[in-house]
């Protein structure tokens, strides 16, 4: 029962929240997420190469209800939407952490780091909150170094030399299987350096794993010629 006046006060801005919203995907108010555009969120698993041959395994693609939902997530503070989005992480976390086997040590699930002045303006940090609300721990063995420009707007040459020396490893004992983890993966070029990093410090980086992946050219004409077939 809602008896005592903190949760009676806390119940009322839930409320107030849920009228306010609208839904990320489609923007049907008084919602953050209806059920149609929940769908549109579930695990459709993808693979790619990072240029420095990084197998990366998606959970989703980023486009249409995916990729509003991300970019509300990321750009607007909802983060009530990490539930979902991390559900759907999960279950690709577990086949890759499965895939290792018997491994000598456990996997670690290493998020990619945020910059200082995304951490701010945040005052979260996505990677990381999308391995918890997928069931794992975070293991922060990277941090941001320097200052480096958005990577929006540059291409895999500008981005790779963008990432370059952009973080370094907070541990001096090396050692262990490393699983990077990322909110969205485009040329690959961030974690390439993750992984260069650690692995200079030590560790055995295997795989990586985002949450989605932006589509290559083929993809997207491929998805737009079965949606006009539908």
């Amino acid at each position: 029962m809602l008896s005592h006046p903190l949760v009676r006060a806390v119940g009322v801005e839930v409320l107030a929240l849920l009228l306010a919203a609208t839904c990320a995907g489609c923007d049907r108010p008084e919602t953050l997420l209806c059920d149609a555009c929940r769908q549109g969120i579930r695990s459709a698993p993808l693979v790619r190469r990072t240029p420095g041959g990084l197998l990366v395994s998606a959970a989703m693609p980023f486009e249409s209800i995916a990729a509003r939902c991300i970019r509300r997530l990321k750009d607007d503070g909802e983060t009530l939407l990490a539930r979902p989005l991390g559900a759907a992480l999960g279950g690709v976390l577990a086949g890759v952490v499965a895939a290792q086997g018997e491994a000598d040590a456990p996997v670690r699930l290493v998020p990619i780091p945020t910059s200082r002045s995304a951490f701010r303006r945040r005052g979260y940090r996505v990677p990381e909150l999308l391995i918890r609300r997928a069931g794992s721990v975070p293991d922060r063995l990277l941090a941001p170094r320097g200052r480096r420009a958005d990577q929006r707007g540059l291409d895999s040459a500008g981005r790779a030399e963008n990432a370059r020396g952009s973080m370094r490893s907070r541990s001096v004992i090396g050692g262990g299987v490393v699983v990077l983890v990322d909110d969205v993966v485009t040329t690959g070029a961030t974690l390439d350096e993750a992984a260069r990093t650690l692995r200079d410090a030590g560790f055995r980086v295997v795989s990586a794993v985002a949450l989605a992946a932006t589509l290559r050219l083929g993809e997207r004409n491929a998805n737009a010629s079965e949606t006009r077939s539908k």
